[in-house]
C-alpha cells in the first residue's frame, strides 16, 4: 500500500521507453532531422493541449458535483496533463518563443497566499511581496502598486493581466499548472514527512462550503484552467505547419540542430540538475520541489528526462498511443562520430534508469520531498545520482556540438551546481 501522499499518483506508470536505435551511421540530412524535431514538437504540444482540455472537463465536473471522487478525478487529470507538458520542456531552451512563453504556464515556486487561505504558519507578510497573503479569493479588493483593484469576477484576462506577477513580483504566480495544482490540493503542511495537500472537496461546494468563498474559489479555478488551455492552444499552433516556432527552424536546419542541442544541454544542466533538483537538495527544503502541493515532483522530473530521450532519438509516443518518429539527432551524430554516439546514448539511458529508480522509490517508499530531507542519506543519494548523471551527459552533449561543426551553444548554468557556498552567498 502506498503512503498517503502517493495515492494520487499510483495509477501513473513509468517505464523507460524502448527506443529503437542503431549505432550504424545512417545517411540523414539536417533537414530530415529538423523535420522529425518539429513534428515531435507539434505532437507534444498538441498532447499538452488535449490533456489540459481533459483537466478543464474534470474541473467542470467538480464544479457541478463537488464530491471527493470528482476532486480525485480532477487531481488525476492534472497529473496526466503534466506528462506531455514536461516532455515538451526540452523544446524551451534554444527556442526563444517557447522560453518567453513558458512562465505563463509553468512558473514556480509561488506565494500561494496571494490566491487563497493558508495556514497561520505561512505568515501574514513578507518583506519582498506586499501581496504575500492578499487572498484574492476572500478579498475582492486588493492593492497593487499602490492602487486599489477590485475583482468581482475572475476571467482569464484578469488572471493573466492583473494577478500574474502582480506588483512585478515573480512569486505572485496566478496562472499555469502550479496555481491550479495549489487550488486542487491546497498547501502541503507536512514538510518532509508523509502527506501531500489535503484540500477537501467541500471547498468547492457552494451549498456546504468549507473555508468560505466557495463560489469565488470555483470561479478562479475555472478562469485559471481556461487560461491554461488558451495558452497551450497558442503554443500548439506555433508548432503546426506554418507556425511561428516551426517555420524558422524548417528554413534553417543548422539553427534547428543548434536549438535541439541547446535544449538538451540547458534542460540537463542548469534547469533540471541545478534549479529543480540540486537547490532543493542543498537546502533540504520541500518548498523548492517543483510539484510541491501534489507530491508529483518525481514524475515531472522523470518526464523531463523522457523528453530528452524523445528529442535525441527522434521517437515520441503520443498520449493516444501513436508514434511520431524519423531521422534523429542520434543518427546525425552517428554519421560524424560513432564513438560519441555510443557514449551519449549510454549516458542518456543511464540518466533515464536513475530517474526510474527515483520514481520507483517515490511510488513504493517515500515521496520526493522526503527524499531530499536532511539526514536521509539513501533518499538524498537517489536524487544526487540523477543530478550526477544529468551533469555527465551534458559534457557529451557539448562534444556533439563540436562534432557537428556548430557554433558553440550557450548552456544554461545554475549557482546550485557550484555547491552550498554559491547558494548561500
Amino acid at each position: 500500500m502506498f503512503p498517503p501522499r502517493l495515492a494520487a499518483t499510483a495509477a501513473v506508470i513509468f517505464v523507460a521507453s524502448a527506443i529503437p536505435f542503431s549505432c550504424a551511421a545512417a545517411e540523414v540530412t539536417r533537414a530530415e532531422v529538423t523535420d522529425t524535431y518539429v513534428r515531435i514538437g507539434e505532437a507534444v504540444f498538441g498532447d499538452a493541449l488535449t490533456t489540459a482540455e481533459a483537466l478543464r472537463d474534470a474541473i467542470h465536473a467538480l464544479e457541478a458535483e463537488p464530491t471527493e471522487a470528482n476532486l480525485s478525478a480532477a487531481r488525476a487529470a492534472w497529473i496526466a496533463a503534466r506528462v506531455p507538458y514536461s516532455q515538451s520542456e526540452v523544446f524551451r531552451f534554444g527556442n526563444p518563443l517557447v522560453d518567453a512563453w513558458e512562465g505563463r504556464v509553468n512558473s514556480w515556486p509561488l506565494d500561494e497566499g496571494l490566491l487563497d487561505y493558508v495556514d497561520v504558519s505561512y505568515g501574514a507578510e513578507n518583506d519582498y511581496n506586499s501581496l504575500y497573503a492578499a487572498n484574492v479569493i476572500a478579498n475582492p479588493t486588493i492593492v497593487i502598486d499602490g492602487m486599489e483593484v477590485t475583482i468581482d469576477h475572475f476571467t482569464p484576462q484578469i488572471v493573466a493581466g492583473v494577478l500574474q506577477e502582480a506588483g512585478h513580483v515573480e512569486a505572485n504566480v496566478a496562472s499555469g499548472y502550479h496555481a491550479i495544482e495549489f487550488m486542487l490540493w491546497g498547501q502541503d503542511l507536512h514538510g518532509t514527512g508523509p502527506g501531500a495537500g489535503e484540500r477537501p472537496a467541500s471547498d468547492f461546494d457552494v451549498a456546504n462550503c468549507t473555508n468560505g468563498n466557495c463560489d469565488r474559489r470555483t470561479d478562479y479555478l475555472n478562469a485559471a484552467v481556461d487560461l491554461l488551455v488558451a495558452d497551450l492552444g497558442e503554443m500548439a499552433a506555433n508548432w503546426a505547419p506554418g507556425g511561428a516556432a516551426r517555420t524558422p527552424l524548417v528554413a534553417d536546419p543548422d539553427k534547428a540542430i543548434s536549438a535541439m542541442l541547446t535544449g538538451l544541454g540547458s534542460l540537463s544542466y542548469g534547469e533540471l540538475a541545478g534549479e529543480r533538483m540540486k537547490l532543493g537538495l542543498l537546502l533540504h527544503d520541500p518548498e523548492e520541489e517543483q510539484d510541491c502541493f501534489s507530491d508529483n515532483t518525481h514524475a515531472s522530473h522523470f518526464n523531463d528526462v523522457e523528453g530528452m530521450q524523445n528529442l535525441y532519438f527522434g521517437h515520441y509516443v503520443r498520449t493516444n498511443g501513436s508514434v511520431v518518429e524519423g531521422s534523429s539527432l542520434a543518427d546525425l551524430v552517428a554519421a560524424t562520430d560513432p564513438q560519441l554516439t555510443d557514449e551519449l546514448t549510454q549516458k542518456l539511458r543511464s540518466t533515464l534508469n536513475k530517474a526510474q529508480t527515483m520514481v520507483d522509490r517515490a511510488r513504493n517508499i517515500e515521496a520526493y520531498d522526503q527524499m531530499i530531507a536532511e539526514g536521509n542519506a539513501e533518499g538524498n543519494g537517489t536524487v544526487q545520482a540523477v543530478i550526477d548523471s544529468l551533469i555527465d551527459q551534458t559534457s557529451s552533449i557539448e562534444r556533439a556540438v563540436a562534432a557537428l561543426g556548430l557554433d558553440k551553444i550557450e548552456i544554461e548554468g545554475s549557482d546550485s551546481l557550484g555547491g552550498a557556498d554559491a547558494v548561500f552567498q
